[in-house]
């Protein structure tokens, strides 16, 4: 019963970034702020992404207007871009731009020439992108928070940093999900010793969140 109710607890919390359609802003300062002391990237790292996501965001609807539907995910600074555009010039013109921001280290652009899509179509991939975190839960072979799931077109694309042993059940477990048409890998794959030693470090920092030396013991 506690594994159900912490596993439900959870999935909550990494399903906030799921409302960013509604809430861009909160709901990410609310994720991250929650998660931070288990994400392999540095904190750093993170704000870097937060800020490199609003700049993309941003400088495409400026220059092409809100009337498309793009995903902007920025992960250890290397962003994906997914969604629909009318053409292939709109497309090669938001990698572009994409390239051009300040700390991005790469690109994948995912985006699709086509339609764009449904807020059904939208809601069966946010269901989607719940289905593979709990899974991944359920599969207990690595932190979920270690591994970024985004969906698109029922098309799940993983970012993360992990280990070979870790993207290999991860892409499993996404490609073996109902409702998964296809799987692309994005992860950063590192040695099993590397991410031994970011976990150490992470897990410092959690113990140690530098507490005021005048605040009182507890």
């Amino acid at each position: 019963m506690k594994t159900a109710r912490f596993s439900a607890a959870l999935l909550l919390l990494l399903s906030l970034p799921l409302l960013q359609g509604c809430f861009p802003v909160v709901a990410t300062g609310v994720a991250v702020g929650v998660l931070t002391v288990t994400d392999r990237r540095t904190v750093g790292a993170q704000a870097e992404d937060e800020a490199i996501e609003w700049k993309v965001s941003t400088r495409v609807r400026e220059r092409l207007g809100d009337k498309m539907h793009i995903n902007v995910t920025s992960y250890n600074r290397k962003v994906l871009l997914t969604g629909e555009v009318p053409s292939e010039q709109a497309k090669a013109e938001i990698g572009e731009i994409a390239t051009k921001v300040e700390n991005v280290l790469g690109i994948f652009n995912e985006i699709q020439v086509a339609g764009t899509s449904s807020f059904a179509a939208r809601g069966t991939d946010s269901y989607i992108t719940s289905k593979v975190k709990t899974r991944f839960i359920d599969a207990n072979q690595f932190s979920p928070n270690h591994v970024k799931v985004v969906t698109e077109a029922q098309v799940v694309y993983l970012l993360g940093i992990v280990n070979e042993n870790e993207a290999r059940t991860a892409i499993y477990v996404a490609r073996t999900t109902e409702g998964v048409r296809k799987v692309v890998n994005v992860l950063e794959v590192v040695s099993e010793a590397e991410t031994k030693r970011i976990d150490r470090t992470t897990g410092k920092s959690a113990a140690q969140p530098g507490r005021d030396d005048n605040s009182p013991q507890r």
